[in-house]
């Protein structure tokens, strides 16, 4: 079997969550959707779970946080491009959404950072290998 990751967030609104994420460019895999989760598919490895806060809640003994104050998790996808990075960016605003940083442009690395409605934060980024590669060449830095 492939190895995945299925990401639970709590959710106040299953259906406003689920076309939140439908709208970023996930797909919903009805089978394991219902009117407490949705199951929102972003690769073959990468599916988000938005599970109704109530029902979250049956999974642990913790305390939820509310991702609007307080940071439990950022979230992290990788990209193609910077215009990926863009384009998923402004169709999460689009959707209700709200970038929580400005833009990071670190040369061999472009990223940017947005809220989903329960304030769960997802930040794209696009990673240029060779630049990197060349950027942390370790001669390069004796050599100075």
């Amino acid at each position: 079997m492939t190895k995945m990751i299925f990401v639970n967030l709590p959710v106040a609104n299953v259906a406003a969550a689920t076309a939140f994420y439908e709208a970023l460019g996930f797909t919903k895999n009805p089978m394991f959707s219902n009117e407490q989760a949705s199951s929102m598919v972003w690769s073959d490895a990468i599916s988000v779970m938005l599970l109704d806060t109530a029902f979250y809640a049956t999974f642990t003994n913790k305390t939820l946080i509310d991702a609007h104050t307080t940071s439990g998790v950022l979230l992290a996808l990788s990209f193609d491009s910077r215009a990926a990075v863009d384009a998923i960016t402004e169709a999460a605003i689009a959707a209700g959404g709200r970038e929580t940083r400005d833009r990071q442009d670190l040369g061999f690395m472009y990223g940017r950072a947005f809220e989903d409605l329960d304030g769960h934060t997802w930040e794209p980024a696009f990673m240029d290998m060779e630049a990197a590669a060349a950027t942390m060449d370790p001669t390069a830095a004796t050599s100075a």
